[in-house]
């Protein structure tokens, strides 16, 4: 006994011989039934088509969901309503051409073809295998998950055009920030050379230096008045006390005139100078003050 491949039932072969004749009867009633000649191939070849079609869409298990009816499948309704409708005409057939051996044995080609098929279908279905509603469940989830996958693909992109986007700011910002330090360099590089002070060593260090910037120097003033200036000129408490020892007859007397020319002399002091100086007259002159 032949063995078939596995998953391919031993139905198969009746359903392809009878499906290869009822296309043949099918096609050559309608054919007669429309009396347009050979263009009546094309009607007969379109309904042949259809069943045909139906048929394998059943064998690899196509669903088309209804909008109503709780999901049910169409492709088996599609199948029966080609299959009447070829029934119907092949009665027709036969009634037109007044047969009634015509009119019942047309139809039960194509029903036995449509018998047969179902039969195989079903010995090749695993058992085991998923039922349509378990099917179309895991479609559900696969297509969740690709429009999560879709979704998660898009925000990573929207995320990678705005890391994009700030770090093309952040390069513009540096980029002015370089051309700003280039330009500021540039500027200092271009301004004019400022001459420095000519240090006068041919005078004396009281004079200023030489600059462009200044005057051309005139003859050097007189140094103003200080106190170490007026100190040397003015004389010493020892002279005015020799002095005034000189024209006084009295220690006090000489120590009042002193201060009058010396206001911020301090008086014992002058007072000491007095009585120096006066020893030093009274010892020139022998006596002893």
């Amino acid at each position: 006994m032949k063995e078939w491949p596995e998953g391919v039932s031993p139905l198969i072969a009746p359903a392809v011989i009878l499906s290869g004749a009822s296309l043949a009867w099918t096609t050559w009633s309608l054919v007669d039934l429309l009396g347009t000649g050979e263009i009546g191939l094309t009607v007969a070849a379109g309904a042949d088509i259809v069943w045909a079609a139906v048929i394998a869409a059943e064998a690899r298990s196509l669903r088309i969901t209804s909008p109503v009816g709780k999901g049910r499948n169409l492709v088996p309704v599609i199948g029966w309503a080609a299959l009447l409708a070829v029934a119907g005409l092949l009665v027709w057939h036969g009634i037109r051409a007044d047969s009634i051996p015509m009119a019942v044995a047309g139809p039960l080609l194509p029903l036995g073809a449509k018998v047969i098929w179902l039969l195989a279908l079903a010995d090749m279905r695993d058992p085991a295998a998923l039922t349509d509603d378990e099917r179309a469940v895991l479609a559900r989830m696969q297509r969740g998950m690709a429009f999560e996958e879709e979704q998660h693909r898009i925000e990573m992109r929207r995320r990678e055009m705005a890391a994009e986007r700030q770090l093309a700011e952040v390069a513009v910002d540096f980029e002015i920030e370089l051309t700003r330090m280039n330009k500021g360099r540039e500027l200092a590089r271009r301004r004019p050379l400022e001459i420095a002070p000519i240090a006068n060593t041919d005078h004396p260090a009281e004079q200023p230096a030489i600059s462009p910037s200044m005057p051309p120097l005139g003859p050097p003033a007189p140094p103003p008045p200080n106190s170490a200036n007026a100190d040397r000129e003015q004389p010493s408490i020892a002279d005015l006390a020799r002095d005034q020892v000189a024209i006084t007859t009295t220690n006090s007397a000489a120590v009042q005139a002193i201060l009058a020319a010396r206001p911020n002399a301090d008086r014992e002091s002058v007072a000491a100078a007095v009585r120096r100086a006066r020893r030093n007259a009274d010892g020139m002159k022998g006596g002893y003050g």
